[in-house]
């Protein structure tokens, strides 16, 4: 798809783990968040820091995170580090909650025509840019003409593939800016919200990559240093448009390119918390040392692709096989140390209102194995697994639990370059091998994933599937408007997917974020690890 092809595909797992295997890869990352509510761990004390209650106004707190492999520019980052650091200082249109529910922010309101496949969004009224300069609806245009542009190399044209393309973007007055869409597509607003994290508001005359340079948002904070091998500095932006926010003066983040040695500042208190946490890291220390580690249901998961169209996964039975050869508990436990929610073989996350609920939860099952290798004829199953190094101990738990069994897995472990180089559209590994682990990060609507995963020719279909009922039920799923409708489409489209086994999805990912609560309060995990600072405060 031409669209999708101007940008690099590679978008960023936002953990740590796919974080640090990027900046030691030369940035490329492991891949490409509705998501469940708050289960976290923090002190009943600490949980209702959304307050200044029990908490300072002022002062300054120092967050850590990895060095950000890629530039920190709005329009083509794809890194978690540099997505928060930016969302620090640039607003959106619409910010996404820890429930995944849309709260406005620089729109006021948006509806929809023409069966949704029109879009209008009201601009809130008064909003300053840290420069002085007016927010209004021509800006708002000119930041998605840029995004909609080729030329920039956005890393959000991949989420506007056949939904929204250049042109589509127009003014009704100076306070509402027009959406006309390719086609019907009910949950448009998540596209153009923190969502679709390159989706923030910027200058009309923005220059793609002067943003470290010259930082210019409606944020509630001012970028005032920025050196990518050590750390940022923020002062509150005076001019932020929500009055009386955010409560602190100012942010440090420093970063560290090895997680023991993050780990040892948050307990040594040299960092008040982390920006990316990792779950088995950061879980055993958990309530000592007045560390507290807040979690939260995500919709990121790691897909194990099979190609469909190559042996020995050809045969339905056989994928069905390697899929009942999985514990999924045990997965869940050894790999993201209990955060996180089972899979079961289809792309909707539970926590999407449309997630289909009586659908059998596939366990382990090893009569079934043999029942389905017999059945295709396979008395020896042997195949090659694919990964960059963020999803090693995942390709180890999988060739351990497969071998119980009597399945073979051969690992073939790549630097994230190798995984994620090549040409896009012919060999590159994480869409070209026979079986792969990919790592995508949370989104907020399951056609994030549908689209570009398991739809004939999806620009990022690893597996090769192409089962036209699921692009029929997918077209009809995004263009439903009533509940019920989408979530018919979805059970047809989980149904077939947990059939056909193009993808196993084993867990979906949960997000995790650790502070120190005699240093700070308000610090919350996000699904897609966003950063939102406003109503943080000292303890």
């Amino acid at each position: 798809m031409a669209a999708a092809s101007a940008e690099h595909p590679v978008r960023a797992l936002l953990t740590r783990r796919g974080l640090l295997a990027g900046t030691g890869a030369g940035g490329l990352a492991a891949l490409l968040a509705a998501c469940g509510g708050s289960t976290g761990d923090a002190d009943a004390a600490d949980s209702s820091a959304s307050s200044t209650a029990g908490g300072k106004r002022g002062g300054t707190v120092t967050l850590s995170a990895p060095p950000p492999p890629t530039a920190l520019d709005p329009v083509t980052m794809y890194d978690g580090t540099a997505i928060a650091l930016v969302q620090l200082v640039a607003d959106y249109l619409i910010w996404l909650d820890s429930d995944f529910q849309l709260q406005p922010r620089l729109a006021t309101a948006w509806t929809s025509s023409e069966a949704g496949r029109t879009w209008s969004f009201t601009i809130r009224q008064g909003v300053l840019f840290s420069d002085g300069t007016p927010l209004d609806a021509a800006t708002v245009k000119a930041s998605f003409d840029r995004l909609l542009d080729p030329a920039n190399k956005s890393a959000a044209l991949s989420a506007f593939d056949t939904v929204l393309k250049a042109g589509g973007v127009s003014l009704a007055g100076s306070d509402t800016v027009v959406f006309r869409l390719e086609r019907p597509f009910s949950e448009f607003p998540y596209l153009v919200s923190a969502g679709n994290y390159n989706a923030l508001i910027l200058k009309p005359d923005y220059q793609v990559g002067t943003f470290a340079q010259k930082a210019i948002g409606t944020g509630p904070f001012l970028l005032n240093s920025y050196d990518s091998g050590t750390g940022a500095s923020f002062t509150r932006n005076p001019r932020y448009w929500d009055s009386g926010k955010p409560y602190l003066d100012g942010v440090r983040v420093a970063f560290y390119k090895d997680e023991q040695a993050d780990l040892l500042a948050l307990q040594s208190g040299a960092v008040d918390g982390q920006i990316l946490s990792d779950a088995s890291l950061v879980g055993p220390v958990a309530g000592g040392g007045s560390i507290a580690v807040d979690k939260v249901n995500s919709t990121g998961l790691t897909a194990f692709t099979l190609r469909v169209d190559r042996p020995p996964f050809t045969r339905k039975e056989v994928r069905q096989a390697v899929a009942y050869a999985l514990d999924r508990p045990g997965v869940l436990t050894s790999v993201r140390d209990g955060a996180g929610v089972l899979g079961n073989d289809h792309l909707f996350a539970p926590s999407f209102a449309s997630a289909p609920t009586d659908l059998q939860q596939r366990a382990r099952d090893e009569a079934k194995v043999r029942s389905l290798l017999a059945a295709a004829g396979v008395d020896n199953l042997r195949f090659t697994l694919s990964f960059d190094p963020p999803n090693r101990s995942y390709a180890l738990v999988i060739q351990d639990q497969l071998k119980q069994v009597g399945i073979t897995v051969d690992l073939d472990q790549q630097t994230s370059g190798a995984f994620y180089g090549g040409d896009q559209t012919t060999d590159t590994p994480w869409l070209f091998t026979t079986a792969n682990l990919v790592g995508w990060a949370g989104r907020p609507t399951a056609s994030q994933f549908i689209i570009p995963m398991v739809k004939s020719q999806g620009v990022w279909n690893g597996s090769k599937y192409a089962n036209p009922a699921v692009d029929a039920a997918a077209t009809a799923y995004d263009a439903a408007t009533d509940p019920a409708e989408r979530k018919k489409q979805a059970e047809i489209i989980a149904r077939a997917l947990n059939e056909d086994v193009p993808v196993i999805v084993s867990v979906w990912n949960g997000a995790v974020r650790a502070y120190r609560t005699d240093r700070i309060r308000g610090l919350r995990a996000h699904p897609s690890a966003f950063l939102d600072l406003t109503t943080v405060t000292r303890a």
